[in-house]
């Protein structure tokens, strides 16, 4: 059948898109909360300046080197570079040029999420050459592979339906990467290094939540009962999250906190992110609680293996995202896929191994090509903040400016 516009769907998917941005300039108040004083500045900047870096990027080559037929599965041709499309032109029941701006979205808070790893130490110009680039080597290729035609691991039958290895893994592997790359803040294991202002992370992950229903919900491209189930599923993962991280806090530090709170919604949301659309709720409830326990334990890796995730997008993303896309595998309905069954749902193996596998290819291309991207952006501009300038604050040696008068550390 060709495509027809549904003014319904159509509706839904443009305030998706405003939500699904909205949750860029959220995690700017999510991770400016997280920071230091002295780092308040920086780390918001990080974030929106992804907004126009990413969106110049789109335009002009990553829309059409994810969306269109291409070479082999690996990447999509070059025929819609620069975007010259017919305004009426439709892909399935909404306007082109909504999907095109939905996709982008994506592409803004993927790049936008591996800032949390380096944060109070990268120059902000070595940030701004890095993220264009990032973006066409590493995002864009595993874009395709997932949710372009012919795409390989689309092909192969995996499932994710709105990011679980396109946004959380490659934004998690790639931050695990700079990280590295970057080495560990002056003072890492030693110095207090806690969240400067809890009502911010709170406020920016209420935010977070909101906009992860156009994040989810909207990527069915319908006003259906589908998108109506995806929504609850996000729902009930994000507040499962928040239960199982808070569990946790309490077994082992004796009491919960606000920011285990905050914390653990997102890691809810993470794992929920590929399986939203292909669980049942009870499901969705599984999802969210074992990426609350899991994560909560995850985030503190770092301290045991010495790099300096600053945010835990490695802890709460990359590692939410893989327990949300392996349990697929496991809690795949056939009432919500159409198909595909996991194995505790009455299916075989098969679709988790094919999830697994996807895992670590994708994990593994983003990990490698960030690293050397990263070392290669060092090499020429210098990514790492000088110590003196580290010391004294990064938002007055790279902005000429401050979040507060008097900035304690």
């Amino acid at each position: 059948m060709p495509d027809v516009l549904d003014p319904a769907a159509t509706a839904w998917v443009l305030a998706s898109t405003a939500m699904v941005l909205l949750m860029t300039p959220a995690l700017a108040l999510f991770y400016g909360g997280m920071v230091r004083t002295t780092g308040v500045l920086n780390m918001m900047m990080m974030s929106l300046i992804c907004i126009p870096l990413v969106t110049l990027v789109w335009i002009l080559f990553g829309y059409s080197l994810v969306f269109t037929e291409g070479f082999a599965g690996i990447i999509g041709g070059a025929e819609l570079i620069g975007l010259d499309l017919d305004v009426n032109e439709v892909h399935g029941t909404v306007p082109t040029l909504l999907f095109v701006t939905f996709q982008l979205t994506f592409a803004i808070i993927t790049a936008a999420l591996v800032s949390g790893a380096i944060a109070d130490r990268a120059r902000f110009a070595a940030w701004v050459a890095f993220v264009p680039v990032w973006l066409l080597v590493v995002y864009v290729p595993i874009a395709h592979w997932v949710w372009g035609p012919g795409g390989w691991i689309a092909e192969w039958g995996v499932l994710d339906y709105a990011g679980g290895l396109v946004v959380e893994i490659t934004s998690g592997a790639s931050a695990l990467a700079l990280a590295l790359v970057l080495g560990t803040r002056h003072g890492f294991k030693v110095e207090s290094m806690r969240p400067h202002n809890l009502p911010f992370v709170l406020t920016g992950a209420g935010l977070l939540w909101f906009g992860w229903f156009g994040f989810n919900s909207g990527s069915a491209l319908a006003a259906d009962g589908k998108a109506a189930a995806v929504l609850l599923n996000t729902l009930v993962a994000g507040g499962m999250g928040m239960l199982g991280w808070l569990a946790v806090e309490r077994i082992r530090d004796g009491h919960p906190t606000s920011f285990g709170a905050a914390s653990g919604v997102v890691a809810g949301l993470v794992a929920i992110t590929p399986a939203c659309g292909v669980v049942s709720t009870w499901g969705a409830l599984v999802v969210g609680l074992a990426a609350g326990v899991v994560c909560s334990w995850a985030i503190g890796l770092k301290h045991k293996f010495n790099y300096d995730d600053s945010l835990d997008v490695v802890g709460v993303h990359f590692t939410g995202g893989i327990v949300g896309t392996l349990l697929i595998g496991l809690l795949a309905a056939e009432t919500m896929t159409g198909g595909p069954e996991g194995l505790l749902m009455g299916g075989g193996p098969a679709l988790l191994g094919k999830q697994a596998v996807a895992i670590v290819a994708v994990a593994s291309y983003a990990f490698v090509v960030s690293y050397v991207l990263g070392t290669v952006v060092n090499k020429v501009v210098g990514f790492r903040l000088a110590p003196q300038a580290e010391h004294e604050g990064i938002d007055f040696a790279e902005h000429g400016e401050t979040a507060y008068v008097e900035p304690l550390r």
